[in-house]
């Protein structure tokens, strides 16, 4: 009897986390009342939610060093190759009605020194979509997705990495002022292997992305670093799920956020479940936001489910205020302009994020976004 119940403890799932399913039916219309959905705008998202065909695409352009492949793959195949199966309405719309996924390839043991670069650019549709990426065994690469123009972009990505293997993983939503993108993102981590995501967020009117992570084997470790600068009007929303379901596993999340402008809303929640067999692991998660304007707001829940005591560590913090009034002093006194001083406090804010990007094209162009965001408001203070 021991088995069966060690079984039924282990397949126990978050209450923040639904239990995943390819089925539309599991995902009903949300009423906004859901936990995963109270924070949503989901008048501005209907369009993801209701399931419409459409024949809309993302113009695709790829660059892809040499033996990383790209092929197409039908909807029932692309069911047999993702991290997980969709977790809510939003991505199993995308995975259902995409008309099947594009599947990129990393060889194993390769080490690539040039970063698998899929730039996805919206044209004013309506698109559902699907990529997966198979990371093979023991490789090294950096994987970066961009989004640009105007689109209703429903999308399922799934990422899943080989034993032994080293990606760094890098999306990038830097839509025009009226796309609205929803989806999920799933990162599965081999034995032993090294895995870094960094998700960045500046454009669009809502982007509301899921990030769900678990464990293949023990020994994987999980670094997940997020940027995101909201302006007036926009809704921007990241929900973090880590699952460590493998013991002597890693996990660190650290994303921050910027918010300016009347109705400025940005939504963070992150969660980590800690199973009963996953002892020996280690886990922090924090999220810290930097309001600039009056009119904003910004919604941080951390949450930490533990299964078992045999742990190394967990923790998780969770910050959101205004310019820490100390630096800028420290700054003025040195006869910086205040202008100046609240710019530099910005960059730094941004700055550990940015620089984990591992492109340094990328890193500079983010930067660069950065500092447009910034003037918007810092102007006042020349």
């Amino acid at each position: 009897m021991a088995a069966p119940v060690m079984e039924a403890v282990e397949a126990v799932e978050s209450h923040l986390h639904p239990t995943p399913s390819f089925d539309i039916e599991d995902h009903p219309y949300p009423k906004g009342q859901e936990e995963i959905w109270r924070f949503s705008p989901l008048r501005a998202m209907k369009a993801l939610l209701t399931d419409t065909p459409s024949e809309g695409h993302l113009s695709w352009d790829e660059s892809l060093p040499a033996g990383v492949t790209s092929r197409g793959v039908s909807t029932t195949e692309a069911k047999l190759l993702v991290a997980e199966p969709p977790i809510d309405r939003v991505s199993a719309l995308a995975a259902a009605r995409c008309g099947g996924a594009q599947v990129i390839e990393v060889p194993a043991g390769a080490e690539l020194t040039e970063p698998v670069t899929i730039t996805l650019t919206g044209t004013g549709e309506h698109v559902w979509g699907h990529l997966v990426f198979n990371v093979g065994a023991h490789s090294t690469s950096t994987i970066l997705v961009r989004h640009e123009g105007s689109a209703s972009y429903a999308t399922k990505v799934d990422v899943l990495v080989g034993d032994g293997a080293r990606v760094n993983f890098v999306s990038i939503q830097d839509w025009a002022d009226d796309a609205v993108h929803g989806g999920q993102h799933s990162v599965l981590v081999g034995r032993d292997a090294q895995v870094r995501t960094v998700t960045v967020s500046l454009g669009g009117k809502v982007v509301r992305l899921a990030e769900t992570a678990k464990f293949a084997g023990p020994g994987g470790s999980l670094e997940q670093f997020g940027l995101y600068f909201v302006d007036g009007g926009q809704h921007i929303e990241h929900r973090l799920f880590v699952d460590h379901n493998a013991p002597h596993t890693h996990s660190n999340v650290d994303y921050r956020g910027a918010l300016q402008g009347e109705g400025a809303r940005s939504v963070w929640i992150g969660d980590v479940l800690i199973r009963k067999i996953a002892e020996g692991i280690s886990t922090y998660e924090s999220n810290k936001n930097l309001v600039l304007t009056d009119g904003c707001r910004a919604d941080s829940v951390p949450n930490l489910e533990i299964e078992t005591g045999e742990i190394e560590g967990a923790g998780h913090s969770s910050t959101t205020g205004r310019f820490d009034d100390e630096q800028l002093f420290y700054l003025r006194s040195r006869g910086i302009s205040e202008a100046e001083a609240r710019r530099l406090v910005v960059r730094g804010f941004f700055a550990g994020i940015i620089r984990r990007i591992g492109v340094p094209a990328v890193e500079e162009h983010m930067m660069a976004a950065v500092e447009r965001e910034l003037a918007v408001t810092m102007g006042s203070y020349a």
